[in-house]
């Protein structure tokens, strides 16, 4: 498994996002954030799913919209 498919929990994605663990699961339920995994009862990210998803929100100026998709 490379560095991209590797499992992270959600302290580990809430540090890389710089939010609450608590932050995680409200975006969770509202179907916002990176997208998880569900293994048994765990809740798991892949890295290239988080980094996909904070470069989905990187904008150059405070003027610049966010993509549709990325807004929430």
């Amino acid at each position: 498994m490379g560095a991209d498919e590797e499992l992270i929990d959600q302290i580990t994605m809430s540090r890389l996002c710089g939010i609450r663990p608590k932050t995680a699961e409200t975006w969770r339920v509202r179907g916002f954030g990176p997208r998880y995994v569900k293994v048994g009862a765990l809740v798991r990210y892949r890295n290239a799913d988080v980094r996909a998803w904070m470069e989905s929100r990187t904008v150059g100026s405070t003027s610049e919209p966010l993509p549709r998709s990325a807004e929430r």
